[in-house]
């Protein structure tokens, strides 16, 4: 995941595309609404194909973390 960086002072720190302020929230909120990647192109012409694969690798990353429950008997 080249294209996916989280930084102090960018959107709270957010992860988002490298060298933009586009966030992976978006592109994955634009792909559930049914927009395909050639939508989302035009939609953000500084984006490439492999940038929102890159946000779908992340995001497929964080749903794989598994969460503790510290309060659980």
């Amino acid at each position: 995941m080249k294209r996916v960086e989280s930084r102090i002072g960018v959107l709270g720190g957010k992860p988002v595309i490298k060298g933009t302020r586009i966030p992976v929230y978006l592109i994955l909120e634009l792909l559930g609404a049914g927009l395909s990647i050639e939508d989302i192109l035009k939609e953000y012409p500084e984006l490439t194909k492999e940038d929102v694969l890159d946000a779908i690798k992340f995001a497929s990353k964080l749903a794989k973390v598994e969460i503790i429950d510290a309060i659980s008997p």
